[in-house]
């Protein structure tokens, strides 16, 4: 059994094989180098023509600028990628004989019931495209989607956008389930800070302080090119159980409006302790009402 096995091997599947490589070998492996070489140079030039095109257009800073060129980017690498696998599989199994043309035809049929069949696909790729030519967000924005997930936008396709939260974890959102989108960080980001104090604070000297520590922090260096607008006293927003709220706004760059803010409080906290400056925690009174012992009644027996 073996025996003949081995002599067919030898006799008849090694010549053939042979032979089909000599016959085919060459193109197929230039199929494969071809495809290969064509996604690296694909995707040089679909930068450098990208680069290009995103010039023309106006753009609030060149994070802006960046940030769209990548967006466009990573959504372009994904359809050539799927576009070049397809089309190199097709061209090999046309050299080793399979004839493509049915399964052309048969991939219009199933791309027809596919798009009847699968319409929420249909609605992510078409959403996906709003999304990208709207320029609604873009690759490393921080954005919320439906008011429930929030992080960095890591990847855009026309089907999904992946989100990394502050925990690290990924979040894959189809864009046809995205119905609200907010960005965070589109031009420009506000400090938006409410802080209580005491009720016998004088609100004059607060807004001073306040206006002092916002003035300061612009003009750091460590912190000018973080600014846009200093953080300033905005008004007396709410009379509280405990504490009277004051508004504190400023403007900053995208993405430093937390370190900003955060900075703020620390200063501000600091400022506050020097100016005998009161941040009060909820108080509760309790009053404590004295015992009052029943009258005895005395009953005399006569």
């Amino acid at each position: 059994m073996i025996d003949s096995i081995r002599n067919y091997i030898s006799e008849e599947a090694l010549p053939g094989l042979g032979n089909y490589i000599a016959d085919h070998g060459f193109n197929l492996v230039l199929i494969l180098l071809l495809s290969y070489f064509l996604r690296r140079f694909a995707m040089v030039f679909i930068k450098k023509f990208i680069h290009r095109a995103v010039k023309r257009d106006n753009f609030a800073s060149d994070r802006d600028e960046q940030q769209r060129e990548d967006t466009l980017v990573s959504t372009v690498r994904s359809v050539t990628r799927v576009a070049v696998i397809v089309i190199t599989g097709l061209l090999l199994l046309e050299e080793v004989g399979i004839n493509i043309a049915p399964l052309i035809a048969g991939a219009g049929i199933a791309g027809v019931a596919l798009g009847f069949g699968s319409q929420s696909l249909v609605k992510d790729f078409i959403a996906g495209i709003f999304v990208l030519t709207e320029n609604h967000y873009r690759v490393g924005d921080v954005v919320e989607l439906n008011q429930t997930v929030s992080g960095v936008v890591e990847r855009f396709s026309l089907r999904e956008t992946v989100l990394r939260d502050l925990d690290g974890m990924v979040h894959h959102i189809p864009n046809g389930e995205v119905t609200i989108a907010t960005n965070m960080t589109m031009d420009y980001a506000n400090v938006n800070l409410d802080i209580g104090v005491g009720y016998d604070t004088d609100i004059d000297l607060l807004e001073k302080i306040v206006n002092e520590v916002g003035n300061e922090l612009a003009a750091d260096e460590d912190w000018k090119d973080s600014l846009i607008d200093p953080p300033q006293f905005l008004r007396v927003d709410n009379f509280a159980d405990s504490a009277i709220t004051v508004k504190i706004t400023g403007k900053t760059v995208p993405m430093k409006q937390w370190a900003v803010t955060g900075e703020l409080r620390r200063r501000l906290k600091k400022a506050f302790e020097k100016n005998n400056i009161e941040i009060p925690f909820p108080q509760r009174v309790m009053r404590t009402m004295p015992d009052v012992a029943p009258k005895s009644k005395n009953k005399n027996n006569h």
